[in-house]
């Protein structure tokens, strides 16, 4: 029996460091290709690497402040064509279709903290009156921030609508 724990451990442990060095290799291409959109934009930005919630992370930084910010958009909505090419890029080069996330002068986790902030905000209100609550309309990302903390929270929340006006219902107890 105890061989049988030590076969599944084993090969969890060869899964996990797969996985790992796939992301790795996701990160190098990504970060490659992201390269050369800067050089052919003429845009210098730091490209930092990462793996994060088992997918591969990428930041890239621009040398002053809002330097990248037409790379990001108005509302983000550059950022998320950029990212949706590199995952392309990605999966065209490894065979493999990827799920990387990419974040661009800050915005990504400055978004985040703000979206944190009104699921703290939203659920203190389904708590207080009992009653639903319907949060304008989000993109998968921002969605996603929102369900994660209202979870965190001990609440419940779904998505409800159809791109580009689907939003999040956060629920009472």
């Amino acid at each position: 029996m105890s061989e049988v724990v030590e076969q599944v451990e084993m090969t969890e442990k060869v899964e996990k460091k797969s996985l790992v060095a796939r992301l790795e290799e996701e990160g190098d291409v990504a970060a490659d290709y992201l390269e050369a959109l800067l050089d052919i934009a003429d845009l210098d930005g730091d490209i930092d690497i990462d793996v994060e919630n088992d997918r591969a992370s990428l930041s890239i930084a621009g040398g002053t402040v809002g330097d990248l910010g037409h790379l990001v958009g108005e509302r983000g909505e550059v950022l998320d064509a950029i990212q949706e090419l590199t995952r392309l890029a990605v999966q065209t080069s490894t065979g493999e279709r990827s799920r990387l996330m990419l974040d661009i002068d800050n915005f990504r986790s400055e978004k985040k903290a703000e979206l944190a902030k009104l699921a703290h905000e939203v659920a203190e209100q389904v708590k207080a009156s009992g009653e639903s609550m319907k949060l304008r309309p989000m993109n998968a990302f921002e969605r996603k921030v929102v369900h994660d903390t209202i979870q965190e929270i001990g609440l419940t929340s779904e998505s409800e609508g159809e791109d580009p006006n689907r939003c999040v219902v956060v629920l009472p107890e």
